[in-house]
């Protein structure tokens, strides 16, 4: 995982006049953590370079189709990333959501975050559970979590320009909107979103 943003646009978005980013959870915990073993070590090193890998397949995907099955590979690995007690966690997140137990799901996430603060995945299903809430400034505190650990994150960065579009800073969307065709020009709506609000904001060409 990368520990910084790319993009200062983004970090302003996140930071100036909208939020200011909660301090991490592990830097709020007082808990003991135990180094990883060699072996996990290895398996991270190994599944970061394979992101690595994908996200460049990604970016030169010749269609949609293919450009998916990449990105569902990717995603596939970032949630495979959190050992067998969070992927056990993770399964309850999604049962609860499934039932329409928002505050369950919620304090499920809790509970994984506080256990594995480095776990990507469940700060970004955190935010999307606050966005469902309409908690919009906890939803934008965990999104800015998930792209310090990963600032390619396509789901993240969709659900920032989301709430950017819902606060009315288009201008700042389109910048999200545009990092995301950087990392996936396939990426489904993207470039329908780009195109409306770069004439919205820009003007048409004459």
């Amino acid at each position: 995982m990368k520990g910084r943003f790319r993009d200062l646009p983004i970090v302003a978005v996140l930071a100036a006049g909208v939020l200011v980013c909660a301090v991490p959870a592990f830097a709020q915990s007082n808990r003991a953590v135990e180094p990883p073993s060699s072996d996990t070590q290895a398996q991270e090193r190994n599944r970061s370079q394979n992101v690595d890998f994908l996200f460049k397949a990604l970016k030169a995907a010749p269609d949609e189709t293919t450009a998916k099955a990449i990105s569902d590979r990717i995603l596939g690995l970032w949630l495979a990333s959190g050992g067998d007690t969070t992927n056990l966690l993770m399964s309850r997140v999604r049962t609860a959501i499934e039932a329409k137990d928002i505050d369950l799901a919620l304090q499920l996430l809790n509970a994984v975050i506080e256990f594995k603060p480095e776990y990507v995945e469940a700060w970004d299903q955190r935010a999307t559970i606050y966005y469902m809430k309409k908690d919009y400034g906890e939803a934008l505190t965990n999104l800015a979590q998930v792209l310090a650990r990963e600032p390619r994150h396509f789901g993240a960065l969709f659900g920032l320009g989301i709430i950017m579009q819902e606060f009315g800073d288009d201008k700042r969307a389109l910048e999200v909107y545009r990092r995301l065709l950087e990392i996936d020009p396939h990426m489904q709506r993207v470039p329908e979103l780009v195109q409306s609000l770069s004439e919205k904001i820009e003007g048409r060409d004459i």
